[in-house]
């Protein structure tokens, strides 16, 4: 019988001593005066070349460890859309010195308990950005800013295996989790670039999301970097309807958002666009309406990758490579990826099974921060459990069948209702609150919260309670009033049942 288990192709194991940020700026010497990055409006463009963006983020190492921080301490990240955001990132990985990049949508509630979880060494804030009010030594726009033109320092290399940044991710168990990746992280995205991209020097990818997003950071900054090409991000503000008329105007050959950007594209007149060769798409699940829509305005391919933030992305379509229609694509060569039951041993091919990742990979988080006894609950043997339920089939095609447990998909964010549930459950006047995502309409999928309570609440009092504890993306976007929540005979909340009732509303 043939089990469910991709192993094929290898990479050579990441070198020592080793810095991620290193790795990242290498191929930037070859061409130092070369943009690096263009920051787009439809007037005019900031460009930084290659010799700038290094400079920058050595000399923001040199300022780090001049304002009192060593190797190993924790920065926490509180900025804004602007450059600032990946210049402070690899200047602090340059340095040794760990960041924790968070949403810049994250409310003092949040950033209080990442505080108080992780005890970083100092922050980073952004002129109105959310943080409460700490002991901690905080450094300003102005300040981090003058970084930019202090000496350069020389890299902080050491073990590939150390830790080199820690991002958050919605846990399953409703608590947030800090996922910490080591510096051979970077290392594994080498098989991305053939695997999803088909990403060369010669190539400017236009990412449409944040700086301050990590999907942008790594898809939009660091891959582009490490290859020698040139990351192209439209200036904060941009209209979405814009984004056709900048790929066209500054000549993108190859354009990655989440699939709700493509489905907003879609809305509006686009361009010819005859430098584009393909888009990329990743965050949430492509459906074939977008991609056949796409496919029809542009003439171009939409190449999808599935991922998550304890492994970047391991599985994608890619240009020259086959792949069944409405499956995610194949494990990039070079993983090892299998399709597991509940416990840990691969099914046979075709059938169903969660999406499990080996050990081994060099691009697998070190663990969940300060949480041991979640990060040993993740793993079965030697397979890390992803959640996702998919099949694989004879040709390593690996179909998603959606997840085991209730985690919502919000605008390409992964939510714990369990997490938004119990921001809420405090607001006065509610006796059981339940949360889950819903259908609004094609392909576009919102939170919404359902709760008991002896009388109808206020709807805008309770938007505005959730604004205040939760990151907006994490806000649910109506409050519907029950009489009882749907429960199994042993007491279990059914959210199926709440998801069809809305449906019915």
């Amino acid at each position: 019988m043939a089990l469910s288990i991709f192993d094929k192709g290898a990479f050579a194991p990441c070198p020592a001593p080793f810095n991620m940020a290193e790795h990242v700026l290498a191929a930037g010497l070859e061409t130092p005066d070369k943009p690096a990055l263009s920051i787009l409006s439809p007037t005019v463009s900031k460009d930084w070349s290659f010799a700038e963006i290094r400079a920058a983020i050595l000399g923001t190492a040199n300022g780090l460890l001049a304002s009192g921080l060593a190797p190993d301490d924790i920065l926490l990240m509180r900025l804004g859309n602007t450059v600032d955001f990946p210049i402070a990132y690899l200047g602090a990985i340059a340095a040794g010195i760990v960041p924790v990049p968070t949403s810049s949508q994250l409310t003092e509630f949040e950033v209080a308990k990442i505080i108080e979880h992780l005890t970083p060494a100092a922050i980073l804030r952004g002129q109105g950005i959310a943080c409460p009010d700490t002991n901690l030594p905080v450094f300003d726009t102005v300040t981090f800013e003058s970084w930019h033109s202090l000496p350069a320092v020389d890299f902080n290399r050491g073990d590939p295996n150390r830790l080199a940044y820690i991002i958050y991710t919605s846990g399953t168990s409703g608590v947030p989790r800090a996922v910490g990746h080591a510096h051979r992280a970077i290392w594994a995205r080498q098989m991305m670039m053939q695997g999803w991209y088909g990403l060369s020097a010669d190539d400017r990818l236009l990412h449409a999301g944040a700086f301050n997003w990590t999907y942008t950071l790594g898809t939009g900054l660091m891959d582009p970097w490490t290859m020698g090409a040139t990351a192209l991000i439209p200036d904060q503000g941009s209209d979405p309807a814009q984004l056709a008329t900048l790929m066209h105007q500054y000549q993108a050959t190859i354009f990655a958002a989440a699939p709700g950007v493509y489905r907003q594209l879609l809305k509006f007149p686009i361009p010819d666009l005859p430098h584009l060769r393909h888009g990329l798409a990743a965050g949430e699940k492509l459906t074939s309406s977008i991609r056949t829509a796409w496919k029809v305005k542009t003439g171009g391919d939409i190449y999808e990758a599935y991922g998550m933030s304890e492994c970047s992305t391991f599985i994608s379509s890619a240009p020259g490579s086959q792949s069944v229609e409405g499956s995610l694509g194949k494990p990039q060569i070079g993983r090892k990826i299998a399709i597991v039951d509940e416990t840990g041993a691969p099914v046979a091919l075709g059938d169903d099974g969660m999406i499990a990742i080996h050990r081994s990979d060099p691009g697998l988080m070190l663990g969940y921060v300060g949480a041991a006894e979640a990060t040993q609950d993740k793993f079965k043997g030697n397979w890390f459990l992803t959640g996702d339920r998919a099949r694989m089939d004879g040709d390593c095609n690996i179909t998603y069948l959606g997840r085991f447990d209730d985690m919502m998909n919000a605008g390409g964010f992964r939510v714990s209702p369990l997490e938004v549930e119990a921001a809420l459950a405090d607001f006065p006047g509610v006796t059981e609150l339940a949360v889950t995502d819903i259908a609004v309409k094609q392909d576009v999928r919102l939170i919404a919260a359902f709760y008991t309570a002896e009388q109808e609440l206020e709807q805008e009092a309770l938007l505005t309670y959730a604004q205040e504890r939760l990151a907006k993306y994490k806000c649910p976007r109506s409050f519907i009033r029950l009489d009882a929540l749907p429960k199994n005979p042993n007491g279990k909340l059914q959210r199926q049942k709440l998801r069809a009732f809305a449906d019915n509303q």
